[in-house]
């Protein structure tokens, strides 16, 4: 009885905290919002737009990519079709732009973006596969996303273009840190 009482006890005071999250949770979803805490874009909240130029996009990877962002760890529980969470990048390159890919980073149209070399491992030291070196023009129907806010981030130098199809929606800066 004596255990009853305190695990009652420690769920009264847990219980109204969960369910303070959930709602906020839930008003976000409904209302559009996004809350980044990864490390690909400043950690704050996003805000849906039907902008068809906003340059934040939010998709879930194709396979293999998905799979290997998942049981890595890259990606959190969400609600893409593996079970993930979706990814959140900028959108560098679209239709009829020169992306190219070497050691030293990913040039779009001349231009090297800041914090793009792709690297050799992960954070865990594991081997990382990058996109296949090379200068590509980006076919109609794909766009590439890369993070320049962190050198880490797992986007295309990794995984290539991605279908503008597989884009959930376009997103700008509510509020940031």
């Amino acid at each position: 009885m004596m255990i009853r009482r305190g695990l009652l006890a420690r769920l009264r005071g847990v219980l109204p905290a969960a369910i303070v999250v959930a709602g906020v949770c839930l008003t976000f979803q409904i209302g559009g919002i996004r809350v980044n805490a990864s490390t690909s874009l400043p950690l704050g909240l996003y805000k849906i737009t039907t902008d068809p130029s906003a340059k934040l996009v939010e998709f879930c990877p194709a396979e293999p990519f998905a799979s290997l962002s998942e049981i890595r760890g890259y990606r959190g529980k969400g609600n893409c079709p593996d079970g993930a969470e979706p990814l959140m990048k900028p959108v560098v390159a679209v239709e009829g732009d020169t992306v190219d890919i070497s050691n030293k980073g990913v040039t779009v149209n001349g231009k090297l973006l800041r914090n793009s070399a792709p690297r050799p491992f992960d954070r865990e030291n594991r081997p990382l596969a990058h996109w296949s070196f090379g200068t590509y023009r980006v076919a109609a129907g794909t766009v590439w996303v890369i993070s320049s806010f962190n050198s880490s981030s797992f986007d295309s130098r990794y995984f290539g273009p991605i279908l503008a199809a597989s884009i959930r929606c376009r997103l700008r800066v509510l509020i940031t840190e």
